[in-house]
């Protein structure tokens, strides 16, 4: 995701509710939180710069707490029940890259 993603997405942070904005901001620490631990850092030797390292963050191994994310956002905005569900479904299927036969 980039800055740009961010910037359009549509949330007016003024219009959240004072329970969800909490919720928000915890989930938020918690999420950092699981990309540092389930983060690695890999290094890449270039022959002309030299030696590189880069922190790779894998979002699938959080899903959990994406997942509540989602639903408080779903919360804020309206949606139904399956509407959350078809959100979380679609994150594993076109997201993470699970099978649909795995399902």
């Amino acid at each position: 995701m980039n800055k740009r993603e961010l910037e359009l997405f549509p949330l007016e942070v003024a219009s959240l509710s004072s329970e969800d904005m909490t919720c928000l901001a915890r989930l938020a620490s918690r999420l950092m939180a699981d990309f540092q631990a389930n983060s690695r850092l890999l290094t890449i030797t270039y022959k002309e710069f030299g030696k590189m390292q880069i922190q790779c963050i894998y979002p699938k191994l959080s899903k959990g707490i994406i997942d509540e994310i989602d639903a408080v956002l779903a919360r804020h905005y309206g949606f139904t029940a399956e509407e959350l569900d078809f959100i979380i479904n679609y994150d594993i299927k076109y997201r993470l890259g699970a099978d649909s036969d795995e399902e």
